[in-house]
């Protein structure tokens, strides 16, 4: 019968018609205005979702054919989002000199960050400075972007969508390949400082 005349019988014996449903309206995307208080207290916000443990990451980018060296930055903000297709997902600020880099690399490897590891997150956390000096590291197969030693996990990725995130923006990746490594426990950060899973 299919789907169609199952449902045209089920209407018939059940002796009603189905009612259209609206699709729900967008949400405009706004601003809060010099003169408008904000809702929430920018400290306090802060201060509250500093209670989500998130892991640590670092995310890199090829350097460009005749360009500057490779591109990086420590990033927090990571997650996965899809199983299928595989896709992830990081937030960056819009005021990031690191992100217009990426965008036209096209392609990312995110570096999940082992324990020990914090003074490498710091490092890839300043501006200006030649982050990848003493670094060891490799290109991702696929991307070839930057794979660093000691990384608890790698995921390389080309660049799927960018959305808007109120003052950061929200990068999604196509994963191409991905590994791990397998020896260490991952890097934390909770309550403004770092910290590590104990030992099992």
């Amino acid at each position: 019968m299919g789907h169609a005349g199952a449902a045209a019988a089920a209407v018939r014996y059940l002796g009603y018609a189905p009612v259209p449903v609206e699709p729900p309206a967008r949400s405009r995307l706004r601003c809060v205005p010099e003169d408008e208080r904000a809702p929430v207290d920018p400290a306090e916000f802060r201060r509250v979702l500093g209670n989500f443990a998130s892991g640590v990451t670092i995310i890199t980018a090829p350097a460009p054919e005749g360009g500057p060296g490779p591109a990086g930055f420590a990033c927090q903000s990571f997650a996965s989002l899809s199983l299928d297709p595989p896709l992830v997902c990081f937030m960056v600020g819009r005021a990031s000199t690191t992100w217009p880099r990426i965008s036209r690399a096209g392609v990312f490897c995110v570096n999940v960050l082992g324990a020990g590891q914090d003074e490498l997150c710091r490092a890839f956390a300043v501006s200006g400075a030649d982050k990848f000096a003493g670094v060891a590291h490799d290109p991702a197969p696929v991307s070839g972007a930057p794979r660093l030693a000691g990384a608890v996990a790698w995921i390389d990725c080309a660049v799927h969508a960018v959305h808007p995130g109120g003052d950061h923006l929200i990068v999604v990746g196509r994963v191409t390949a991905l590994g791990t490594d397998g020896t260490d426990r991952p890097l934390l950060f909770h309550r403004g400082r770092f910290a590590y899973l104990a030992d099992d």
